[in-house]
């Protein structure tokens, strides 16, 4: 269920708003979407794992108010952040 250490990698290179940078919102947002994904997919084959259904809960509340935070600091960046990860159709 965790993710690889080269898949964090991966998206923190995608995700990243400067050179150094391993833990902005942006990456923060990103890394909590595929954790987010990977669990969905977990609980379609077990739908009996409650365990696991709240802490995906847990993980969106997280994202949501991490993505709130960015739409108050900067409403185009949002949008194009919301776009670029494929959430919020």
């Amino acid at each position: 269920m965790a993710l690889t250490q080269q898949r964090k990698q991966e998206i923190i290179s995608q995700y990243q708003v400067h050179e150094t940078d391993t833990g902005s919102a942006d990456v923060q947002i990103a890394m909590l979407t595929e954790r987010i994904n990977r669990l969905s997919q977990h609980l379609q084959a077990n739908k009996k794992d409650f365990s696991s259904r709240r802490g995906l809960l847990k993980l969106i509340g997280q994202r949501k108010r991490l993505l709130s935070y960015i739409q108050k600091e900067n409403r185009e960046h949002y949008q194009a952040l919301i776009a670029r990860l494929g959430i919020r159709g």
